[in-house]
């Protein structure tokens, strides 16, 4: 090569705000330059408050409250993402002076200091009482939700620090949700700026909502929602919204519809611009909702990239009969039926959870109704909550007695748990003597069980979309599930109905279960 062909002296080689990678680094050494001037990183500190904290990998007090940290690992890996060093401190639970301690060595040996928790007006809440103390709290509040407890300020180093100065500082609410929007929409970009780092490439969709939303709090609401394609390949927009402390909320979206504060409604079908959290974002192949079901669960891993949604049988029918979902999963006896096309089901068998060895001897429900037990159910939306209503009207009925004074006789009938798993789990912990659940997780818990009956579990399709690949999947899922039902106790084959998607697996033998102990075989071809 001539002299001066690759690059020429005095030619601009590499400017600022360049991202230095291997490619560039090959230019370095060609110009026999050794090191060069970078940015440095940001370094941010980040300090968790809340007595009820304990951070992963560590046992859980459930009698004293105690809940895993979510927000310091999750913000201290957005941290990284956006350009910045992590710095993670020890825990400052809810003591003042601990508070106080790890802010201002954060505040230290930081350019940034981020807390979560603690960032709202109530008495236990004090950590906006340090900031003033230690360094000017600018903002208690924006007027955005989730996350409106936010703080912003600056925090004074200390005399022995290697820096003199102050360090800025933020507040992020305690509930992971409002935690994580808040750094995604306000922390992060403030990171990557500092960093020297682009911001990062983004996408947005159009959609249309797939169901109406209310919304009246006169602040901009940034809307976690999900994705699905429709009948005619049209974007469906839903809300995924569990609430501030769940965080299946953001892991269920696919991105965020804005609604300025002046917005109080959107109309189902109204059109929407979704901000998707990655470009790779892709919509679900199948959306399910409905009852909770370890069956299910398994069925599901034979499905492409499916979402579902355990919002118990009477919330999961009421979707369907609203159009949202692919399917809905009920369990037990259903009152009022929509027009779908069953996929398939199974039996399970369900009862009362006991400890190993049944301690107490517990029978049936006589003794749930008769005698002193902690007992703990499942939530209204439950199959299980319906088909223990319904036995325990049948016993009632056989008194001559009244339904509702049985059930007001039985302790902690209403004190509901959301998942098939947790009664079991209280009952197994010592916390209650008796708990509604299936063989099958008695079964995988080792506790003990006193069965009550069987269900029936189905999937209900949505008729405007059974031609939609997932749904394919999963009926191809269900008609092959012999061996995996047999090896669930309490678990087998009822009936699938003799519907056939366009990926069909060809002549199946299908089971049906009718009243008691009549079945009948039926081949499809």
């Amino acid at each position: 090569m001539f002299a001066g062909a690759d690059i020429a002296a005095g030619a601009r080689a590499l400017g600022p705000g360049t991202e230095v990678t291997a490619r560039d680094i090959g230019l370095l050494s060609a110009l026999g330059r050794e090191a060069v001037t970078v940015r440095k990183r940001p370094r941010v500190g980040i300090v968790s408050t809340g007595d009820e904290l304990v951070r992963p990998g560590n046992a859980l007090a459930h009698g004293r409250g105690e809940i895993y940290d979510v927000n310091s690992g999750t913000i201290a890996a957005g941290v990284e993402e956006a350009g910045g060093e992590a710095i993670l401190y020890p825990h400052a639970g809810d003591d003042y002076e601990e508070m106080e301690r790890l802010l201002v060595q954060a505040a230290d040996e930081c350019d940034l200091v981020l807390s979560s928790g603690s960032t709202s007006a109530s008495a236990v809440d004090v950590i906006y009482r340090v900031i003033e103390q230690r360094g000017d709290l600018l903002t208690h509040g924006v007027a955005v939700k989730p996350g409106k407890p936010m703080l912003i300020g600056r925090l004074e180093r200390s005399e022995s620090a290697d820096r003199p100065g102050e360090s800025a500082y933020i507040g992020l609410p305690g509930y992971p949700v409002s935690a994580l929007t808040i750094f995604r929409t306000f922390v992060a970009p403030a990171i990557r700026e500092a960093a020297g780092r682009p911001e990062p490439r983004t996408a947005e969709i159009a959609g249309q909502m797939a169901v109406q939303e209310r919304y009246d709090q006169g602040r901009m609401r940034l809307m976690p929602v999900g994705l699905l394609e429709g009948v005619d390949g049209e974007t469906l927009v839903y809300p995924v919204d569990k609430g501030s402390g769940a965080t299946t909320s953001l892991v269920d979206a696919d991105g965020v519809v804005t609604m300025g504060a002046d917005t109080s409604y959107l109309a189902a079908g109204e059109d929407v611009t979704v901000t998707l959290f990655s470009p790779a974002v892709r919509p679900p192949t199948l959306l399910g909702v409905g009852e909770d079901d370890p069956a299910l669960n398994r069925l599901l891993d034979h499905v492409g990239r499916p979402r579902y949604l355990p919002v118990g049988s009477r919330e999961g029918l009421r979707r369907l009969r609203n159009g949202l979902p692919d399917v809905a999963v009920t369990a037990g006896p259903v009152t009022r039926d929509v027009e779908v096309t069953v996929l398939g089901g199974w039996e399970r068998e369900w009862g009362l959870i006991v400890p190993d060895g049944n301690p107490d001897s517990v029978g049936g429900l006589a003794d749930l109704i008769d005698r002193d037990l902690r007992f703990v159910n499942r939530t209204s939306d439950s199959g299980l909550r319906t088909s223990l209503g319904n036995a325990i009207a049948a016993v009632a009925d056989e008194r001559d007695g009244d339904r509702r004074e049985l059930v007001e006789a039985i302790d902690g009938f209403e004190v509901a748990v959301r998942a098939y798993e947790s009664p079991a789990r209280k009952v197994a912990s010592g916390d209650a003597d008796v708990g509604l659940g299936l063989r099958a997780t008695a079964a995988d818990l080792g506790t003990g069980f006193v069965p009550i009956g069987t269900q029936s579990v189905r999937v209900r399709a949505n008729p405007d979309r059974t031609d939609k690949h997932g749904l394919a999947e999963l009926e191809a899922a269900i008609a092959e599930a012999d061996d995996l039902l047999e090896e669930m106790p309490g678990y087998r084959r009822s009936w699938i109905a003799p519907y056939h998607s366009p990926v069909d697996p060809g002549p199946r033998i299908r089971y049906a279960s009718l009243r008691r102990s009549e079945t009948c075989l039926t081949t499809y071809q």
